[in-house]
């Protein structure tokens, strides 16, 4: 079922990866005429096991944006995101570069979504079996509220989705994906949702 699984990661991921080039290029032109800066943003993120690794998206908001503002949290309206930026986000374009994360082993189609360290440093020993999966482009949480969701609840969705993995969930996944993409719904973490940084002190 495992290897079942990656080959179909392949094999889309490498069809989505040609076809979208041209896509990416377009897009990539439009990031880079309204602000300065890479059209590919890269950052790191924790994978199966814990294993570090980089992944690539299409930059929307300013340069050096997780210096500035609220950091990580991002919200609706944030002034670090640009124009193009937010039709990215919304219609979840940013992430076709995510497709060569998938070819390269690095991450799956569907799976938990890729955390930071400092995010995964927080995580319980219970919430690390999180990491007992690739992490994915869309999962079981990103479709039932996605950033919207307050961060325990999406990390408990995420472990039921490592612990009732199947190829029958998966698709269900991806078809409840193209809807929930199509309404825009939890694209920002609002006020009850997303990860809060530890206070000080």
């Amino acid at each position: 079922m495992r290897l079942a699984k990656r080959a179909i990661d392949v094999l889309i991921a490498s069809v989505m990866s040609i076809v979208s080039a041209p896509v990416i290029a377009l897009l990539a032109l439009a990031v880079r005429l309204e602000s300065p800066g890479p059209a590919i943003y890269r950052q790191t993120r924790v994978g199966k096991d814990g294993r570090v690794f980089t992944i690539c998206k299409l930059r929307t908001m300013v340069q050096g944006a997780e210096r500035m503002g609220a950091g990580l949290a991002i919200n609706e309206g944030d002034p670090r995101i640009t124009k193009v930026g937010a039709f990215l986000r919304r219609y979840s374009l940013d992430e076709l570069p995510n497709f060569w994360n998938v070819v390269r082993g690095e991450m799956s189609i569907v799976g938990p979504r890729p955390t930071v360290p400092v995010q995964v440093e927080q995580y319980t020993d219970r919430q690390r079996g999180r990491l007992a999966v690739k992490p994915g482009m869309t999962g079981w949480a990103q479709v039932n509220g996605r950033a919207a969701l307050p961060w325990a609840e999406r990390i408990e969705l995420d472990l039921w989705y490592v612990e009732h993995w199947s190829l029958a969930l998966d698709l269900q996944i991806l078809a409840r994906t193209v809807r929930s993409v199509a309404g825009g719904r939890g694209l920002y973490k609002g006020e009850a949702g997303g990860w809060q940084p530890p206070s000080a002190g």
